[in-house]
């Protein structure tokens, strides 16, 4: 099942209502701050405010639960890598590999900043039609090319992968059984190699069809924004949510607490 990220969007909540344009600066500048983070305490006080602030935000659970699935196929084998990858001195040996707790500590600390930068995204672009999210990012002079990339992207996506169920589909009307063989390896071949040539065929008529409707480089929308009191009250609590963050960390209180761990 494909992750549609805004299929959601509908749901009220006060970030689903809060102007998608206030709403980008104020939780862009949040992931901003945890990315600069670099010790465990103030990673993990950033992970609740990113809970907190999907809370709010509404999205059901097993929609966010389903998203994450795909985000910890990349993030656990952090956990099984950098502990016995680390330069410098191991702290002692496991299963005959040189183990370091300050690999570990590293591998916990990106995978709290990325949990907490991968649910605030939710938050930003699960409670907005994307369409909208980009027209907002639009708005506020972020690079055309950019944002047309990110929209070409996530509707052909879907589109993409429609067109490989009915290929699939079709290959097992004809009696194709996957095998592991060379037989089976050259079908999939020819399975990709005609994907690749009917995407890009679809891409030149959508092209020459946006050209045939006036397209001269950049995308109009009807979409209207905006934003109130509210909005902006919204984005200060952000916004000093995440410089607290940030001189919280860079402060030798949250460094002596994450020492005392070790």
């Amino acid at each position: 099942m494909a992750l549609d990220i805004d299929r959601y969007a509908h749901v009220e909540s006060p970030i689903n209502r809060w102007d998608p344009r206030v709403k980008l600066v104020a939780l862009g500048l949040l992931i901003f701050s945890i990315a600069l983070l670099k010790t465990i305490p103030a990673a993990i006080v950033a992970i609740i405010f990113a809970v907190i602030i999907l809370v709010i935000s509404a999205l059901p659970y097993h929609f966010i639960m389903h998203g994450l699935s795909f985000v910890l196929v990349f993030l656990i084998p952090f956990f099984l890598i950098m502990p016995f990858t680390y330069p410098g001195e191991a702290s002692f040996s496991l299963l005959g590999l040189p183990f370091a707790w300050e690999g570990l500590r590293l591998a916990t600390l990106i995978f709290i900043k990325a949990l907490s930068i991968v649910l605030l995204t939710f938050s930003i672009f699960g409670s907005s039609r994307f369409d909208v999210s980009m027209m907002a990012m639009q708005k506020m002079k972020f690079p055309k090319t950019i944002i047309q990339m990110l929209l070409f992207t996530y509707r052909y996506t879907f589109v993409f992968l429609e067109e490989m169920k009915c290929m699939h589909t079709s290959m097992k009307v004809r009696g194709f059984i996957a095998r592991t063989d060379v037989k089976t390896l050259k079908i999939f071949g020819h399975f990709v190699g005609t994907l690749l040539v009917r995407s890009f065929e679809r891409t030149e008529r959508v092209f020459n069809a946006m050209l045939a409707k006036g397209y001269q480089g950049e995308l109009h929308s009807m979409v209207t924004f905006e934003s109130n009191t509210n909005d902006y009250v919204k984005a200060l609590c952000v916004i000093v949510i995440a410089f607290s963050l940030v001189a919280g960390d860079y402060s030798g209180f949250i460094h002596r607490a994450e020492q005392g761990w070790y």
